[in-house]
């Protein structure tokens, strides 16, 4: 249920003229102050206004309080879960997926069966990682609602993640019948159909925090060494950025014919991370420093996408990449080096959102921008100023508010800190 659904929800309940005089009147007598929070209308109509006004945890207390009053009334029980389930929405779409959860629950122990409850819980368990959780309320939203596409369509994530592909790809097929030409489920079911066609024919192997597929073509003690290598990498990012991810961490290693169907990533694309870690090595036979890097870059991706939730300028999430990956393979950055001296830099907030269609030069600028910025973070401020902004993202901020919250201290924000690192690099350059 969206805000805007809930806020146009005809309640049954009228607004009482009682209760417009009590609030306008400056010296209500005790009895009436008591008739007033005795009743449950009234409390109740008081708590959806709030509710509309964008103010729910106060419009939940008056809610609680009216269905306390009298929880025999249908009515109110209902607006109570209402509400419960629009300020569940609301943290869902300000990926707060924890609190969301937390409200959705409460609505549903109001009303177990309601199927836009188990869906809405189920998509925030899903963005948890929590599939057992999200797959049961899904289901149990899809006995409800067999045709709803968007139950098909997140049941159907679920299952693709848990690696019932088969089952995922039956209800995204499902899911374009009933809706012909969603985009969201024609681009799925068009990746998956790839990914399948390539992984069916793959090998597995597991360690503590990852499972790996990897083409027959590659050496078994090689995917092994991957492995370890990534672990290693778990271990240092982890402690770096004080985040270990719960779920297991899936990687697929590819020839680079194949990783290119799958990813249709640029050719200067050493890896993706999807939510799976994907790398283009199907050819290689031993662990190289380049590699190493690689790993450990790719590593840091799902660490930074555990804790802002997907909500990361993409400068910083390849930066904070590129810091771990250059701690094993460092490599020359002429291109950063020839912007510093010519005044070429890249704007950083048109690197906010993607670097796809970037050239093979200006992407190399854009990295190496990118590791510059965030080394000049860790080094002024600290690593433990890149986690609050990490943290702050994974809140719901924006990066202009992530920034100025985390270097609040120092009274710096986004764009302070973009002309304090063009100082740093100009001196640099000039030798000052």
């Amino acid at each position: 249920m969206t805000s805007t659904a809930f806020k146009k929800q005809c309640f049954t309940l009228t607004f009482l003229v009682h209760f417009s005089a009590a609030l306008l009147c400056l010296e209500p007598t005790a009895c009436l102050a008591e008739a007033i929070d005795d009743d449950p209308l009234i409390h109740s109509s008081y708590g959806r206004e709030l509710l509309l006004r964008g103010e729910y945890e106060k419009g939940l207390e008056q809610l609680r309080r009216a269905y306390l009053l009298f929880p025999l009334n249908e009515t109110l029980k209902r607006n109570l879960a209402e509400g419960y389930a629009a300020f569940g929405h609301q943290l869902l779409n300000q990926r707060h997926y924890e609190q969301a959860d937390g409200n959705l629950v409460k609505a549903m122990e109001l009303y177990p069966d309601e199927p836009v409850y188990s869906l809405l819980r189920g998509i925030c368990n899903y963005n948890l990682k929590k599939y057992d959780v999200a797959r049961f309320e899904l289901e149990k939203a899809q006995q409800k609602q067999p045709d709803s596409v968007e139950i098909l369509y997140y049941l159907g994530l679920v299952l693709y993640e848990t690696e019932n592909r088969q089952q995922a790809l039956e209800l995204w097929e499902q899911g374009l019948k009933l809706s012909p030409g969603r985009k969201e489920i024609v681009d799925i079911l068009n990746k998956a159909r790839k990914e399948t066609s390539v992984e069916a024919r793959m090998d597995q192997g597991h360690s503590s925090r990852f499972d790996l597929t990897y083409d027959t073509g590659v050496d078994a003690d090689f995917a092994l060494a991957i492995l370890e290598v990534l672990e290693s990498a778990s271990n240092q990012v982890g402690a770096e950025l004080g985040h270990f991810p719960e779920a297991r961490v899936p990687v697929a290693i590819y020839k680079r014919t194949d990783f290119k169907i799958v990813t249709d990533s640029p050719d200067w694309s050493g890896g993706v991370y999807d939510g799976k870690i994907r790398l283009p090595f199907g050819a290689m036979k031993e662990i190289t420093p380049p590699m190493r890097g690689v790993l450990y870059h790719e590593y840091a991706h799902v660490v930074i996408f555990d804790l802002t939730r997907g909500n990361c300028p993409l400068w910083l999430n390849e930066g904070i990449a590129e810091m771990f990956g250059r701690m094993q393979f460092n490599r020359p950055m002429s291109e950063l080096g020839r912007a510093a001296r010519n005044g070429g830099f890249a704007d950083f907030r048109k690197l906010e959102a993607g670097f796809g269609g970037l050239s093979t030069a200006e992407a190399s600028l854009a990295y190496q921008q990118s590791y510059a910025m965030v080394n000049y973070i860790v080094t002024t401020y600290g690593w433990h100023r890149v986690k609050q902004i990490l943290t702050d993202l994974g809140d719901g901020m924006n990066t202009d508010e992530a920034i100025a919250d985390a270097l609040k201290d120092y009274s710096v924000n986004y764009d302070g800190l973009i002309r304090e690192w063009k100082g740093y690099m100009e001196r640099g350059v000039s030798g000052g």
